[in-house]
């Protein structure tokens, strides 16, 4: 069955190269134009999209600026807070493999209405607990909403602006970006303001996470692509993808995995670096904001270039380039050069929005999408896991940041080479 068809229903006859005049009625009725999804409805996606994006880092960067306050709370040690650093790609990778199924049972839209609904009850909990468990746990469940949402982000692009990938991908990633960078820099600040307790500078943050839920409550029982197609058809419809023989895959998700590892170990370790460095806990909090904020402009620049050109790789080299010299500065001069190294490593983690463009990218089709970025993702972050909970060990056992600031540089390099060859111009169709 085409796009263009629906069971029981007769397509009227039109002219095309293999039909002539002698064939339609000279008083048949003119073919309906095809009609895409009202632009209210367009609209309201939008929103959804970037407030959605505004609340996928928040629950992360808050707790990396307030990481000291919360070990001593709750009385951690540095290698158990480098299981915590550790917690949000585990759960990404565990609950974002499930974001497929969810999305053809329940729609992507009421997926992503219940991430929100989880982000925000997680957020609400975790200060009330008094136990590293119960505060893991309640985390858990505010990152299970991230998860989803972080893979379903791609897949609502391509079905519902599958002619702007490119600019709404820089869009909700921008808002991502400024999300992240608002939580860590108003993070240490707000809580003064509110009585210098770190459980309310934690748990203001579920009011954004109830805002986001609003705009996908109209889209709840909504299970149609951009085309008005059903959800479930366009998958029964698209050939089935072994995306596991694919090399573009399988590179793709070693980039998505190597960035998403240099991103946690900076938004969880990165203010602690500063302030053993001297540095006070709000200019860290500051400096990681910069870097956090450097995403906002540039997520929105780097996939609208990246859609234009054939090959992603020359961008994946000067973000690479970028991370490099932010390393080498965090350890030779970390508290002299700090506003630089912020500015740098900042550039290099605009490594997520690319990877996200070549998601929507590297497949012809919405459920390639829907694999693909599944897929790249729950491996990505798989692969992402022993990065931030390495550096907390090596932090503690070796007294000083040398160690993992030297771990952080050398995982730069294999980042780079995935990166150069999931941007090769092919798609996973031409591979599995």
């Amino acid at each position: 069955m085409s796009d263009d068809e629906t069971p029981h229903q007769h397509q009227p006859l039109t002219l095309n190269r293999h039909t002539t005049t002698a064939n339609v009625p000279l008083d048949a009725p003119a073919p309906p134009a095809a009609t895409g999804p009202a632009p209210w409805l367009l609209r309201l996606v939008a929103v959804g999209l970037v407030l959605t994006a505004l609340n996928l880092r928040p629950a992360i960067t808050s707790l990396g600026a307030l990481l000291e306050e919360v070990r001593d709370g709750l009385h951690m040690s540095g290698s158990v807070a480098g299981v915590l650093t550790s917690v949000p790609p585990l759960c990404f990778a565990v609950f974002g493999i499930m974001a497929p199924r969810l999305a053809r049972r329940f729609g992507p839209g009421a997926v992503v209405c219940a991430g929100m609904a989880a982000i925000t009850a997680g957020l609400l909990i975790r200060p009330l607990v008094g136990s590293t468990a119960g505060f893991l746990a309640a985390s858990a469940l505010a990152l299970m909403g991230i998860a989803v949402s972080n893979v379903l982000m791609p897949v609502i692009v391509k079905r519902w602006f599958p002619d702007r990938v490119g600019s709404m991908t820089g869009l909700y990633s921008m808002a991502l970006a400024l999300g992240t960078s608002l939580a860590a820099a108003v993070t240490v600040p707000m809580t003064s303001a509110l009585g210098g307790s770190w459980k309310a500078g934690l748990g203001i943050w579920a009011v954004l996470g109830a805002a986001a839920i609003l705009p996908w409550i109209p889209l709840v029982r909504d299970r149609r692509g951009t085309r008005g197609q059903p959800a479930v058809q366009q998958h029964q419809d698209t050939p089935v993808l072994r995306i596991t023989r694919s090399r573009t895959a399988w590179a793709l998700a070693c980039f998505f995995g190597l960035q998403a590892t240099a991103a946690y170990i900076t938004m969880g370790w990165m203010p602690q670096i500063f302030r053993d460095a001297g540095v006070s806990a709000g200019t860290a909090g500051v400096l990681l904001a910069v870097t956090m904020a450097m995403g906002v402009p540039l997520a929105f620049v780097i996939p609208r270039a990246a859609a234009r050109m054939r090959n992603q790789g020359p961008i994946v080299v000067v973000l690479g380039t970028c991370g490099l010299i932010g390393y080498a500065g965090l350890y030779l001069a970390p508290a002299g050069g700090a506003w630089a190294w912020a500015l740098l490593l900042g550039i290099a983690n605009c490594a997520f929005p690319l990877a996200l463009t070549m998601i929507g990218m590297r497949s012809r089709s919405g459920a390639g999408v829907v694999r693909l970025s599944a897929f790249a993702q729950s491996t990505g972050y798989l692969i992402s896991i022993p990065g931030p909970l390495l550096v907390g060990v090596l932090y503690q056992h070796s007294g000083g940041w040398g160690l993992p600031i030297a771990l952080m540089a050398g995982l730069m390099v294999p980042q780079m080479a995935a990166g150069i060859l999931a941007g090769r111009d092919r798609t996973i169709e031409d591979e599995s």
